[in-house]
């Protein structure tokens, strides 16, 4: 959860896309150059599953992701799958 937020925060969509499920994963992604994030707190984990808050700052003003993201583990890796705003 922390290395995509990071790649959100630098704009690596490469990891973002390699990091993201195959069946649910979109075969590009466009990232915004003006929202700024700027921190993540992650509220609550359960395995295969991550409840976070990402700020972030856009030329309009600030705001904040609430969401609940669902993960897979295969081959060794986690993968995020899909998630649902709170």
């Amino acid at each position: 959860m922390r290395s995509r937020f990071t790649a959100f925060a630098v704009g690596d969509a490469a990891h973002l896309l390699r990091t993201w499920h195959p069946s649910t994963r979109p075969s590009t992604l466009e990232l915004d150059d003006e929202t700024r994030w700027l921190r993540l707190d992650v509220e609550r984990t359960e395995p295969a599953l991550v409840e976070f808050i990402a700020y972030y700052r856009r030329p309009e003003g600030r705001g904040r992701q609430h969401e609940v993201s669902r993960f897979v583990h295969e081959d060794e890796r986690w993968f995020y799958l899909d998630g649902v705003s709170v």
